[in-house]
């Protein structure tokens, strides 16, 4: 996939089937215009995701913080089979641009967009005054068909990154994943830390720092399963600063994996996000920590024979 940041690259030397938006998470709803765009390898158009760099200005929340990290959604896009992805620099410029320069000299002129895919919500230009109608009423002047999708819903309430964002910073990780898609994902290098939990508490865990984009759920205890080089492992992840021993001073992910001994240190690892347990606590000492960790664990263990079950239930 090629990686387009600079604006003096994007003259591209091919007709182009574009979609554009934020992505922040690539959720279900993006999924499905990422399906459209790649429609366009029949006509052998490039596939392109146009999206901008400092999206957190653009939202109408204002959370800083993305559910995808920049190496995240070059990543996962690279994966889906993505020819291209821009992420454009939202300067003075761009942001001043009117909406039909934007059409004529971007997507036109150096995109050269035969087709494009947006949601129905979609808006852009000066003072968002362009929108998915007027795309539609300028395809024929400018030549390119217009593909509008409607927002994908669960539950009633619509998937749209912002919704996503609430969700998680409120703990609801079953629901984030339901509108992802999948389940969210913290990655990093695993680092040493005290090694406390392997010394004093016979339960060694991996300690990584997310990308400093990276969103949050809030501090406490999950149950996870850890991608590692050996294998796919049930754990529990603490986020946080582990008040209890103190010293930190930004959260860190820390997983106990199950029935694991092998070495993890400089090697990356993906951490999948499955339920929220419980906010993160100062305990008295390092034996009550040592107990709480051991119910911890059997929370996680539990969880997931219950989740194994109701899969062997869902077969029958």
């Amino acid at each position: 996939m090629r990686y387009i940041t600079d604006k003096m690259q994007l003259n591209l030397d091919s007709d182009t089937i574009v979609t554009l938006g934020k992505f922040d998470g690539i959720h279900i709803g993006h999924q499905l215009l990422i399906d459209e765009v790649k429609k366009g390898s029949e006509h052998h158009w490039k596939s392109v995701v146009f999206t901008f760099t400092s999206v957190q200005k653009l939202r109408k929340d204002k959370v800083e913080g993305n559910l995808l990290s920049e190496e995240e959604k070059k990543a996962y896009l690279d994966q889906l089979g993505i020819d291209v992805l821009i992420s454009y620099p939202f300067d003075e410029e761009m942001r001043c641009m009117e909406a039909d320069t934007f059409v004529s000299e971007i997507l036109c002129k150096q995109l050269r967009a035969k087709k494009i895919v947006v949601g129905s919500d979609f808006e852009f230009g000066y003072k968002r005054k362009g929108n998915a109608t007027m795309l539609q009423e300028w395809s024929e002047k400018y030549g390119f068909e217009v593909v509008v999708l409607e927002k994908v819903k669960i539950d009633d309430q619509i998937v749209s990154s912002t919704a996503i964002r609430k969700n998680l910073l409120s703990g609801q990780i079953e629901q984030v994943n339901r509108m992802l898609g999948r389940t969210y994902q913290i990655g990093g290098t695993v680092v040493y830390g005290n090694q406390i939990g392997g010394k004093l508490l016979s339960m060694p865990t991996a300690n990584i720092y997310p990308a400093e984009d990276k969103l949050l759920p809030p501090n406490g205890v999950y149950a996870t399963i850890v991608h590692t080089s050996y294998g796919m492992y049930q754990a529990i992840t603490n986020i946080g600063y582990k008040p209890t021993i103190g010293g930190e001073t930004k959260p860190g992910v820390e997983s106990y994996l199950f029935d694991f001994n092998g070495d993890l240190y400089g090697q990356e690892i993906q951490v999948d996000f499955y339920t929220y347990e419980r906010g993160e606590q100062k305990f008295d000492g390092l034996e009550a920590l040592k107990a709480q960790m051991f119910c911890d664990r059997e929370f996680g263990k539990q969880y997931f024979a219950k989740q194994e079950q109701k899969s062997m239930l869902f077969k029958q």
